[in-house]
């Protein structure tokens, strides 16, 4: 058993090695990317939601 968890372990070692790694700031850039498109959709969603629930209280009545 302990010899199966050294052999996957010296195996992950391996594959870790064979990763291409992002640089720090290509890392940054995609953080902001996915930030700002959150925020973006997060308003989308929320302006859409109000202006559909005005059009439905106006249809509605």
């Amino acid at each position: 058993m302990i010899g199966k968890v050294k052999k996957f372990i010296s195996e992950v070692m391996v594959e870790l090695k064979k990763v291409s790694w992002s640089t720090r700031k290509d890392l940054i850039d995609a953080t902001w990317i996915v930030f700002l498109s959150s925020i973006f959709l997060g308003v989308f969603i929320g302006a859409t939601d109000f202006v559909l629930s005005k059009l439905v209280g106006i249809i509605i009545g």
